[in-house]
């Protein structure tokens, strides 16, 4: 198992790989935001930035990998993009999950969803290595992630999902609950690359 992992992180960091993955991700998105086109409708001016939170979490990745590609790192937006990512992506499938337990069906688009959300959840984890943010950036990324709840569920501005709609109160505690524990993997990204940094022997002089 121990040589797999070099091999399996030498192909998520491959500059093909990367541009791959740039196009896939960058295809979600568009996707994701035509997919919100009619709650964007009705929604106020204020709220819009707000409103598509899966697609702007992918776009927030979208642009980390092209940073990756060119050799860079936009560390805020790296922040922005583990914890949303994960959050989102999460939240999506247990939406969808709760949908089939209420209604009993989800048809094949539901299934999509949650195929495609858990795996948004799954690319950010398996860049853990990769994110090079510091706690300024996750603090940043925290405040917009809790600020982005108290929109949804105080303004009422969350993603419309049918008959669960009526456990608004369940759903916003756990979205809640939810943003801590993303943070907080952001926070052991840190600190793990910190150790990981502070670690390493320092090569001989030649």
């Amino acid at each position: 198992m121990q040589s797999v992992i070099p091999y399996i992180r030498a192909v998520l960091e491959d500059r093909r790989f990367l541009t791959l993955l740039f196009f896939i991700n960058l295809g979600g998105t568009i996707y994701g935001y035509i997919w919100y086109e009619s709650q964007l409708r009705i929604t106020e001016p204020i709220f819009l930035l707000f409103v598509p939170d899966s697609p702007t979490a992918s776009l927030f990745f979208t642009l980390a990998i092209a940073a990756w590609i060119w050799g860079r790192h936009w560390k805020l937006i790296e922040a922005l993009a583990l914890i949303t990512l994960v959050k989102y992506g999460l939240w999506a499938v247990v939406m969808n999950i709760w949908t089939l337990v209420e209604v009993g069906e989800i048809g094949a688009t539901g299934w999509m969803l949650v195929a495609s959300h858990f795996l948004m959840a799954v690319q950010a984890v398996l860049y853990l290595p990769k994110y090079a943010f510091g706690v300024w950036h996750i603090a940043i990324a925290a405040v917009w992630t809790l600020h982005n709840d108290v929109i949804d569920y105080v303004f009422g501005q969350m993603p419309i999902y049918g008959r669960i709609m009526e456990h608004i109160r369940v759903i916003g505690y756990f979205t809640f609950w939810l943003s801590i524990a993303c943070i907080s993997l952001a926070i052991y990204a840190w600190r793990r690359r910190n150790v990981s940094v502070a670690g390493e022997a320092p090569q001989p002089v030649k």
